[in-house]
C-alpha cells in the first residue's frame, strides 16, 4: 500500500567506519559493547549502574555546542558519561541523537545504548489531525496508518520511543485532553488503542523505521473530577474495569512496549505509586512484561498529594509500586541506592525493573546497533515526503464530521459569491492543534489556501475578528480577544453582498491539551457575536468548526442550516476541508464524543444507566424524574452521529441464536444520489444483570462505501466477550438474560431487536 516504496528506500546504512553488512533489508553494524544477553548484561552491572537504567532526563544541553562546566547540566552530563542515565527525551535530530548516543555507548564503562523518547501525540514533523479527529473516522487501517507515518518520521529524526498512544477514557469535555483521546467509548477506544500500537511498532521493534509505543496514563487520569487537568479521580470498581481499563488491556494484547502512569491520584492514591494497578493488574493479572515510566515529576509529586512523607518516601512507594523509570524527578537517582541498602527496597526490585528497561533496548535492536536511527540520508527522504503528504491528507478528511447539512448548504455550487469569514479563516497554526512540537510553526495549509486553488466560485476571506492577543505557546497560557472589534463591520457589510457565507470559527491549537481546561464551552472571545451579526444580515451560513473537543452549538444548530466540525486537522487541513466543502469528498465521520446542550451536562456520555426514575410521569408538570428543569438529558449531537452527502437507510433487522449469543443481521441502503460511506454501528443493552449495565453499548461497528441504489446486508456476531461485563473485584461475567440489540447510523438513530441468550451445553 501507500509508503511501502518509502519504507524500503529508506532502510540505509548508518555512516559508521565499521564494515556493515546488509542481510534482508536489515543493517548489522559491529556492536561497540560486549553484550550476549540481557542476562548476562545484569550480572556485569553494579547497583549505581542498574539504578541508572531507570533515570530518564530531558535534554539539558546543546549536544552539538559546548560541554557544561558547572551547575545541574554538568552533573546530569557526568551522571551521563558515568553511565548513570538509561533514556532521554526530548533530544531529536539525527545529529543530536548520535552525539549524545556517542558517549552513552562509547564513554561509559558498560556501554549500554539509550532510548530517546518524544511527544510524538498526532504526528511528528508531519503533523496529523488531533487524536480525537483522527477517531471521529472510526477507520482503523487509516489510524494505523497515521501512526506508522508518524514513527516514520520521528525513527528518521533519531528517536525511538513515544509517549503514545493516550487510551484515558474520558467522558468531560471541560478535560483539554481530551483532544489526545478516543472519546468516551471503551469499545471504540480500544480497536483505536491497538491500531495505534501497532502502527507505532509494526510487526518487529527492530525496524529503524518504527518507535516503541507507550500506552498512558495508567489509569483513570480521563475522570479528573470537574474536567481540571492533574485533579483527583474516584472510580468505582465497575467503572474501573468495564470503562477505564479495556483499552489498557488492548495495548498489552497488541504488545504495547512500555506503559505510562500519570499525575492523578486514585480513590486517594497517586497512580504513581498505585501497586493494585501496576504490580497486581497490569504486570499481575494481565502478564505484561514490558517497562512502566512515571509522567513527568510525578514520583516527587506523590509528596505533594499528601501520599508521601518526603522524596525519599516517595521513590519507595513508586518502586514497590511498580514503576520502572523515574520521567525527571531525579528520586530514584539520589534514593534507591540508599533504600537497597537499608534493607526497605529488595534489589530483586531493581533488577526488574533494569531487565525490563534493557529488554526494551534489545527489542528495538540498539545492542546490535546503537546508531541505527542515526542516519542523515533517512532523514532527508522520510521526513515530509510526499507519500506522506497525502496519506495525512487523506487521514485529515476522514476526520470531518457533517453535523447537520440542512437545505444541502454543501457542497458549494460553482458560480458563487462566496464570503470566508473568521479568525481562523487564514490562519496557519492553530490547525496544527496542541502536540506539534516537532512541527514548524504556521506550517498548516489554511482554509484560505485551500479555498482559493477553486477558481469557479468568487471568493472573499475576511478575518472578521482576531482571536488572540499575543503569540501563542505551547507552555503558555493563551491570551483571548475579548474587547477589540475590528473588522466585524467590514464583514458583516460584506456578508449582505454575497450568495453565501462560510464561517471558520473555533478555538485555538493551544486551547486544548495538557493544562487546557475549560469551564465554557462556547466560542472563545467575540466569535459568537461576529456569528450572529453576520447571520443578522445573511443567514445562508456554512458553520465550520475547529477544536480540539466538543463545544456548546446550541445557538448554531438553532439557527445555522450547515455545519462541520473539522477538529484541527494538522498540516493539510485547508487542502482536506476545501475538498470536502467542494464537493469532492464525502464525509463520513463520526462523533467519537456527545456534545452537549449546556456545560452544565458535563460529564456527558450516551453509555449512562438508568435511574430509578428515568422519565417523566405522564403529567408533564410531574417534576419528581431525572432531568434538568432548565435543560434536556440528550447531548445536541449524540455518540456515533454524523451525517454525509448522501443519504443512508436500515432496514430488515434480525436476531438469531447462537450457542452462547447471537447473529445480528441488517440492510443497509445508499438512497442518495452520491456514493458515500457509512459506518454501521451496534449496540446492546443487558436488560437485567447482577450489576446494573449501561443503556446501550457499543459492541461492533462496519465501515462500508456503497454507490447510490447500492444495498449491503451487514452481519455481526455477539459472543461472551460482547455480552459479558466486570464486577465490581474485576471478575468476568457472562449471564443469561435478555437483551436489546440495536443497529443504526448513530447512537441513537438505531432499530431495535429484543433476544434472550440461553447458554446451550455442547457437550455430547
Amino acid at each position: 500500500m501507500i509508503l511501502v516504496s518509502v519504507a524500503i528506500a529508506c532502510i540505509v546504512s548508518c555512516g559508521t567506519a565499521n564494515k556493515i553488512d546488509i542481510i534482508e533489508n536489515k543493517v548489522l553494524v559491529p556492536s561497540p559493547i560486549k553484550y550476549d544477553g540481557v542476562e548476562s548484561l545484569l550480572k556485569r552491572m553494579t547497583l549505581d549502574e542498574k539504578i541508572g537504567q531507570m533515570n530518564q532526563y530531558s535534554g539539558f544541553w546543546n549536544a552539538t555546542g559546548p560541554t557544561p562546566k558547572d551547575g545541574d547540566a554538568a552533573q546530569k552530563y557526568k551522571n551521563l558519561k558515568s553511565g548513570l542515565v538509561g533514556s532521554m527525551l526530548n533530544v531529536r535530530g539525527v545529529e543530536q541523537v548520535r552525539k549524545i548516543q556517542k558517549i552513552a555507548v562509547e564513554e561509559t564503562r558498560l556501554g549500554i545504548p539509550l532510548i530517546f523518547g518524544f511527544d510524538v501525540i498526532h504526528g511528528y514533523s508531519t503533523i496529523s489531525p488531533i487524536p480525537l479527529a483522527e477517531s471521529a473516522s472510526w477507520d482503523m487501517d487509516a489510524i494505523k496508518l497515521s501512526s506508522k507515518i508518524a514513527a516514520m518520521e520521528a525513527a528518521a529524526s533519531g528517536l525511538n520511543w513515544t509517549f503514545a498512544p493516550m487510551v484515558d477514557i474520558s467522558r468531560d469535555a471541560r478535560w483539554g485532553r481530551v483532544m489526545e483521546g478516543a472519546g468516551e467509548d471503551p469499545y471504540l477506544g480500544s480497536k483505536i488503542a491497538e491500531a495505534r500500537v501497532k502502527g507505532l511498532q509494526g510487526d518487529n521493534l527492530s525496524d529503524p523505521l518504527t518507535i516503541a509505543a507507550c500506552a498512558k496514563h495508567f489509569a483513570g487520569y480521563g475522570f479528573a473530577e470537574g474536567g481540571r487537568e492533574y485533579n483527583t479521580t474516584v472510580i468505582s470498581g465497575d467503572i474501573l474495569h468495564n470503562i477505564v481499563l479495556p483499552p489498557f488491556k488492548a495495548c498489552v494484547d497488541a504488545g504495547v512496549a512500555t506503559f505510562m502512569n500519570g499525575f492523578n491520584q486514585m480513590n486517594g492514591i497517586p497512580v504513581t505509586g498505585h501497586a493494585k494497578l501496576q504490580r497486581k493488574i497490569l504486570k499481575g493479572h494481565w502478564e505484561y512484561d514490558g517497562m512502566i515510566v512515571s509522567d513527568w515529576g510525578s514520583i516527587g509529586e506523590m509528596k505533594v498529594h499528601g501520599y508521601a512523607a518526603n522524596e525519599k518516601d516517595a521513590g519507595l512507594k513508586a518502586i514497590l509500586a511498580g514503576s520502572d523509570m523515574d520521567m525527571e524527578s531525579y528520586v530514584y537517582e539520589k534514593y534507591l541506592k540508599t533504600l537497597v541498602e537499608e534493607g526497605k527496597v529488595d534489589v530483586e526490585l531493581i533488577d526488574d525493573a533494569a531487565r525490563r528497561i534493557l529488554n526494551l533496548k534489545h527489542e528495538l535492536g540498539l545492542f546490535e546497533d546503537p546508531y541505527k536511527y542515526c542516519d542523515v540520508e533517512r532523514e532527508a527522504r522520510v521526513i515530509g515526503s510526499n507519500e506522506i503528504i497525502l496519506a495525512t491528507r487523506n487521514m485529515a478528511r476522514k476526520s470531518v464530521v457533517l453535523l447537520k447539512n440542512k437545505n444541502r448548504g454543501l457542497p458549494i455550487k460553482a458560480n458563487k459569491s462566496v464570503a470566508v469569514i473568521g479568525p481562523l479563516v487564514s490562519d496557519k497554526n492553530s490547525p496544527l492543534g496542541s502536540w506539534r512540537i516537532a512541527g514548524k510553526d504556521n506550517s498548516a495549509i489554511s482554509v484560505e489556501e485551500g479555498l482559493s486553488k477553486y477558481k469557479a466560485v468568487d471568493w472573499t476571506f475576511l478575518q472578521g475578528v482576531q482571536l488572540t492577543t499575543e503569540p501563542t505557546h505551547f507552555v503558555l497560557e493563551t491570551k483571548i480577544n475579548e474587547n477589540n472589534r475590528t473588522g466585524i463591520l467590514e464583514a458583516v457589510a460584506k456578508a449582505k453582498e454575497v450568495d453565501q457565507v462560510i464561517m471558520v470559527l473555533g478555538e485555538h491549537g493551544y486551547q486544548s491539551g495538557e493544562a487546557r481546561s475549560r469551564t465554557k464551552l462556547n466560542f472563545p472571545g467575540l466569535q459568537q457575536e461576529l456569528l450572529e451579526a453576520v447571520h443578522a444580515v445573511n443567514p445562508n451560513i456554512i458553520l465550520i468548526v475547529m477544536s480540539g473537543r466538543p463545544l456548546d452549538l446550541s445557538w448554531a444548530d438553532e439557527h445555522i442550516p450547515t455545519i462541520v466540525q473539522a477538529w484541527q486537522l494538522g498540516t493539510e487541513s485547508g487542502n482536506a476541508l476545501a475538498e470536502i466543502i467542494m464537493g469532492e469528498y464525502n464525509p463520513s465521520g463520526k462523533l467519537p464524543m456527545s456534545f452537549p446542550r449546556s456545560v452544565g451536562q458535563m460529564p456527558l456520555y450516551y453509555n449512562c444507566k438508568s435511574t430509578g426514575r428515568p422519565t417523566q410521569e405522564e403529567n408533564p408538570d410531574v417534576v419528581f424524574w431525572s432531568h434538568y428543569i432548565d435543560e434536556e438529558n440528550s447531548a445536541l449531537y449524540p455518540f456515533g452521529h454524523g451525517e454525509s452527502f448522501t443519504t443512508f437507510t436500515y432496514n430488515d433487522l434480525k436476531v438469531s441464536n447462537t450457542s452462547s449469543g447471537f447473529i445480528v443481521t441488517i440492510q443497509l441502503t445508499n438512497t442518495g444520489n452520491m456514493a458515500g460511506e457509512e459506518i454501521t454501528q451496534l449496540y446492546i443493552r443487558d436488560i437485567s444483570a447482577s450489576i446494573t449495565r449501561p443503556i446501550k453499548e457499543l459492541k461492533g461497528f462496519e465501515k462500508n462505501m456503497l454507490q447510490p441504489d447500492e444495498s449491503k446486508i451487514i452481519t455481526f456476531t455477539l459472543t461472551d466477550k460482547e455480552l459479558g461485563f466486570y464486577d465490581n473485584e474485576g471478575n468476568y461475567h457472562v449471564e443469561d438474560g435478555m437483551f436489546d440489540i440495536m443497529v443504526g447510523g448513530s447512537s441513537e438513530k438505531v432499530l431495535k431487536a429484543t433476544a434472550e441468550r440461553i447458554t446451550v451445553d455442547m457437550t455430547p
